[in-house]
C-alpha cells in the first residue's frame, strides 16, 4: 500500500496530517486549519472548505476549477491562533502552475473551532 504525502507540506502522510481535519477532525491552532484548507483546494474539497468559512463572510457556493493545479504552500508567518487565543493570522504563500498567491488570513474560533475569516492579498 502507498501512502501519499499531505499537499500541506508538512512530513507525513495525508491521512494523519490534513485528511483527519477533513474527516471531521477540529484543527488545534489557526496555522493547521489554514494548511487544511490548502489540502482541501488540492483536492477540490468545496464542502470542507465551506464548513470552515466563518458564517459571516461564507459565500453561497464555491465553485473550484477543476484545471487549477496548485503546487506547494510556504507558511511565512503567524500572529497569535493557538489554543490560547481566540483570533489569529496566517501568512502564506500559495503556488499553483504558473504563479503564486500571497494572502494575510484572520482566523477566528466559533464555538469553539478555528474557522476562516478573510483575508488580504499582498503583494
Amino acid at each position: 500500500m502507498t501512502t501519499r504525502s499531505c499537499p500541506c507540506g508538512l512530513t507525513g502522510p495525508y491521512e494523519k496530517c490534513c485528511g483527519r481535519y477533513h474527516a471531521g477532525a477540529a484543527a488545534p491552532s489557526a496555522e493547521a486549519l489554514m494548511r487544511s484548507r490548502y489540502s482541501a483546494f488540492v483536492r477540490q474539497d468545496a464542502g470542507y472548505l465551506l464548513r470552515t468559512w466563518h458564517p459571516r463572510t461564507r459565500p453561497a457556493r464555491l465553485d473550484l476549477d477543476p484545471a487549477m493545479r496548485w503546487t506547494g504552500l510556504e507558511i511565512l508567518g503567524t500572529t497569535d491562533g493557538s489554543a490560547f487565543h481566540t483570533t489569529g493570522t496566517v501568512t502564506f504563500r500559495a503556488s499553483y502552475r504558473g504563479g503564486s498567491l500571497h494572502e494575510r488570513s484572520r482566523f477566528e474560533r466559533v464555538d469553539g473551532a478555528w474557522v476562516y475569516v478573510d483575508g488580504d492579498f499582498l503583494a
